[in-house]
């Protein structure tokens, strides 16, 4: 699957009741993610999934988020060969960031997205 046919979608047209899929690194995440998010990263997708997929299902449409939206693509790319419904969140958590959209962080620190 080349990247113009992974499927995007903008951050104002998340449909209600997907599984919003962050798959950056543990010191991204902590630094500033999405208040609801499933944090998975990326390298160990295959392995969680298999292992105990928790609400990652064929059946609930999945939005993938990294930072920018490119390994958020990769895995889009991925769950969409595996039967899964997903698509990538365009611009990433920068896009997030940038729209004002909430976000929260461990340890009680002010959210940003590194």
């Amino acid at each position: 699957m080349n990247p113009s046919q992974i499927p995007s979608i903008p951050i104002d047209q998340i449909p209600p009741g997907a599984l919003l899929l962050d798959v950056r690194e543990d010191d991204e995440w902590a630094a500033g993610h999405i208040d609801g998010a499933v944090h998975v990263p990326m390298g160990r997708i295959p392995h969680q999934l298999q292992l105990d997929p928790g609400p990652i299902t064929p059946d609930t449409p999945v939005v993938v988020v990294c930072k920018v939206g490119s390994r958020s693509a990769q895995v889009t790319a991925w769950l969409l060969r595996q039967g899964y419904d997903a698509v990538n969140l365009a611009g990433g958590m920068l896009a997030w960031e940038g729209a004002g959209r909430p976000m929260t962080a461990d340890a009680g620190a002010p959210a940003q997205v590194i």
